[in-house]
């Protein structure tokens, strides 16, 4: 499989085939992570920047009552936290939903990227500024539609951001996400979201068999969800955005 990180940024322009050696290179030592592990908790200072190559995490935040709220998914592809090789300091949490498998970045090396590298460095400010508008995205999802239109959303976005990195096949892709974390992506109770996703299923919208997701009609379904990928800012037309 490709790499899909190498996937990913070239989603959003082209790089140059030295570049695409050297990112080669630094992503070739990889550690396997357990499921529900966190990688990183809110408050650490990390030495190093993590970046997901398979499987599935997420950011989240827990209050002073133990609530919690997941305010982005990872897949492949993905920076856990590139933003600490400035901050050094987080302020959320990262965790794996599946097992994963992840590499460790010096802080050094994305200071290379972004100094030395100017057609990476573009693809990681446009990682970054995608991230910022994809919330943007998930609060006015919260906060304007309705319940079954929030997850429906939130499937066509995994949609297009899986399938930028080779990982659907006819409308399907693995979604190892449990009600429970849908819910606390959504502010939804679990009772909310197994009555919407059989809303969903009933109207032929979406079927799920075991940890895997089928979309009969994506235009559908995004047409239903007010799904515009425009926020993704991908380059490829095949995705709708450019």
């Amino acid at each position: 499989m490709p790499n899909p990180f190498i996937r990913k940024l070239e989603s959003f322009g082209p790089l140059h085939e030295d570049d695409r050696e050297w990112l080669l290179s630094i992503t070739s030592r990889v550690k396997e992570v357990g499921a529900d592990q966190d990688l990183i908790r809110e408050g650490d200072n990390p030495e190093n920047v993590h970046l997901i190559l398979d499987g599935f995490a997420m950011r989240y935040k827990l209050t002073s009552k133990g609530r919690r709220q997941i305010f982005a998914y990872l897949i492949p592809g993905d920076f856990c936290d590139v933003h600490v090789a400035i901050l050094r300091k987080m302020d959320h949490s990262i965790a794996t939903l599946t097992p994963c498998r992840v590499v460790e970045i010096s802080p050094s090396t994305i200071i290379e990227i972004t100094e030395r590298r100017p057609s990476m460095a573009r693809a990681l400010w446009m990682c970054s500024l995608v991230d910022e508008a994809t919330l943007r995205e998930w609060l006015v999802n919260i906060g304007q539609r309705s319940a079954a239109q929030r997850i429906a959303h939130l499937f066509c976005e995994l949609h297009v951001r899986l399938e930028v990195v080779g990982m659907t096949e006819n409308g399907s892709f693995e979604l190892p996400i449990t009600q429970a974390e849908i819910g606390d992506t959504m502010a939804l109770s679990t009772v909310h979201v197994n009555r919407s996703l059989k809303e969903l299923r009933e109207t032929g919208l979406v079927t799920r068999q075991n940890e895997r997701l089928m979309i009969p009609n994506v235009a559908r379904l995004k047409e239903y969800a007010d799904f515009d990928p425009a926020y993704l800012h991908l380059r490829w037309g095949k995705h709708g955005a450019a």
